[in-house]
């Protein structure tokens, strides 16, 4: 079991890109077993992007000074952060991270890695009890049950092994809304107010209904069949893979998403013209000249994509609810096995993802939603600091709020991100009537045994 999660991690390394493997057979190396207990002076921070180092900069109080190239974070006892950021692109990130996790237990003092950051889609391929690349919170002296409960429970459930042991924390919360135009909400519907247009999009049949009253008005309910896939995920009944065996199970509410994709995009619910996300075609769908009604978006949507996309009048979007309670993403931080540094790396996990009055300034800072239900019960009543300009001075927080509360978690598996990721583009050839059915099926089992080669079989739904 100990290779077959090494394999996995080296996953990153052989894979040609984000949605194909080249499907060669990992070296395996041993795992570090256990971390040093004298201090360093070094702690090396692996991430992605900047957002962590300065939410650390916002709130961790031994924070001196940052280097102008943001490289190098000066703490008031003279020890430096190292922020060692590589992009999430094709797979780097996961890459570098993957080569340093597997060279901890030879790697000098203060090139050990102290602290890394993962995404829900791949987090289990770090917290799994059998990697044991991610350290029990309990060994820094963490304890989840008080020092953590303010948390939302999902998200603590997120960090856990397959024992229910927690691995990560996490200062963000992710609960998604919808997010839509309100001059085509007055068009289509004759009011703009949230709690109107809830009622349209409540369920998926109320939304169905809506669709077809957008459409006869010249609108796109969502740009692209891909908007909704985060949705059905997210309730899924079964992992992906179960625990020590070899065989993907696709779950029913997958090929719901595939029917239902089909059915909305002949339709023309959708727009066929965006084949996807994360493209130029979906960027320019958030435009002042597209005909989308609605995205489903959690905060960080709506701030680092939503906002950007956008070139009206900054008061053109509301939130509402949407038609199901759903998670997208989520920023996860974990300490390294073998740290050198147990002391500072229980300080910061502390600093960024426990304490309410910390999360309460990054909500204020960055709009995230922030990872404790006392204070985001609390962002929920304040309008007067919590409001956006962005959406009409609205506060969204009371929309978020409920929603968080009552997500559950949909069960993870080392394979999410390969899954989630090659599903979708094998079944967008389907959905753009490039290939059939059963090829899309096909497709997916060669790409998911490239990607994963100890991968054995892929069952479908009956």
């Amino acid at each position: 079991m100990k290779k077959r999660m090494v394999a996995i991690l080296l996953t990153a390394i052989v894979a040609a890109g984000s949605l194909a493997g080249c499907g060669s057979s990992p070296k395996t190396t041993s795992v570090p077993e256990a971390a040093n207990t004298e201090e360093g002076k070094v702690i090396n921070i692996y991430s992605w992007n900047n957002e962590f180092r300065e939410r650390v900069e916002a709130v961790y109080p031994e924070v001196k000074e940052t280097s102008s190239d943001g490289t190098v974070t000066t703490l008031n006892d003279g020890t430096e952060i190292h922020w060692i950021v590589n992009p999430n692109q094709d797979g780097v990130y996961q890459q570098k991270l993957d080569e340093a996790l597997l060279n901890q237990a030879n790697a000098a003092a203060d090139s050990k890695v102290d602290i890394f950051l993962s995404e829900t889609d791949y987090v289990f391929k770090y917290t799994d009890g059998d990697a044991d690349v991610a350290m029990p919170l309990v060994d820094l002296g963490i304890d989840p049950a008080a020092d953590l409960g303010d948390q939302y429970s999902f998200t603590k459930v997120t960090a856990s092994d397959q024992s229910g042991v927690q691995r990560g924390s996490t200062w963000q919360c992710c609960p998604g809304l919808l997010v839509y135009r309100r001059d085509i909400a007055m068009d289509a519907f004759g009011t703009d107010d949230p709690e109107l247009v809830g009622e349209k999009v409540k369920d998926w049949d109320t939304l169905k209904a809506s669709a077809a009253e957008l459409k006869a008005k010249g609108y796109y309910t969502f740009s692209s069949y891909a908007d909704t896939f985060r949705l059905y995920s997210n309730s899924i009944a079964q992992p992906w893979v179960t625990s020590g065996e070899t065989v993907i199970k696709v779950d029913k509410k997958i090929t719901d998403w595939i029917d239902v994709s089909k059915e909305w995009l002949d339709e023309g619910y959708y727009d066929k013209n965006v084949k996807g996300q994360w493209t130029d075609d979906w960027n320019k769908a958030m435009g002042s000249q597209s005909k989308v009604f609605a995205f489903l978006f959690p905060a960080w949507g709506i701030d680092f994509t939503l906002t950007p996309n956008w070139d009206g009048e900054s008061n053109s979007w509301a939130v509402t609810n949407a038609p199901q309670e759903y998670n997208w993403g989520g920023s996860y931080v974990h300490a390294a096995t073998g740290t050198d540094n147990l002391e500072y790396v229980k300080d910061i996990i502390l600093a960024v993802t426990a304490d309410k009055d910390n999360l309460l300034k990054i909500s204020k800072e960055y709009a995230d939603f922030t990872n404790t239900v006392s204070g985001m019960q609390e962002a929920a009543e304040d309008d007067a600091t919590y409001s956006s300009e962005f959406l009409g001075g609205q506060n969204a927080y009371k929309y978020f709020a409920p929603v968080a509360e009552n997500i559950v978690i949909a069960p993870l598996s080392a394979y999410d991100q390969g899954c989630v990721e090659l599903i979708q583009s094998s079944f967008g050839d389907y959905l753009q009537d490039l290939i059939d059915y059963d090829k899309a099926k096909s497709n997916f089992e060669t790409a998911i045994k490239e990607r994963y080669p100890d991968i054995t079989e892929v069952q479908w739904p009956e």
